[in-house]
């Protein structure tokens, strides 16, 4: 299996730790290699910065300050319709459902998030 290249965009600080913690076996055997974003703005400069096809998956929270994870879903179709995108959220609600699908959210998950079941949606992304 190639090394999947994964960004994970939350205005949470201590996502990065938890997803590195969580995925750390699939890190040590290089399955999986993560990006961090703390921000929307940051994340798109950083797939402008590398290869925009570099990065295969995108995690983004929806609710972050400045612009939010719906935008960012929507930019990233409008500019890389190929690139994987999940939405991850606290607010679990059907608006925030319906507009990540109808923007093209490639998966929709609720905080507490179910790893095994990323592990799963991820792995599908890869083979």
């Amino acid at each position: 299996m190639e090394r999947l290249k994964i960004l994970l965009v939350d205005d949470e600080e201590d996502a990065e730790m938890l997803f590195k913690h969580v995925f750390r076996n699939e890190i040590k055997k290089h399955d999986f290699e993560f990006h961090f974003a703390i921000n929307a703005e940051e994340a798109l400069k950083y797939i402008f910065l590398l290869n925009p096809f570099d990065v295969v998956l995108v995690l983004s929270d929806i609710n972050m300050p400045g612009m939010n994870g719906l935008d960012l879903l929507k930019e990233i179709k409008t500019l890389f319709p190929s690139m994987k995108v999940i939405m991850i959220t606290a607010y679990d609600n059907e608006q925030n459902y319906s507009q990540a699908l109808n923007y093209g959210a490639d998966g929709f998950m609720a905080k507490p998030v179910d790893f095994e079941l990323l592990k799963k949606k991820i792995k599908e992304f890869n083979s």
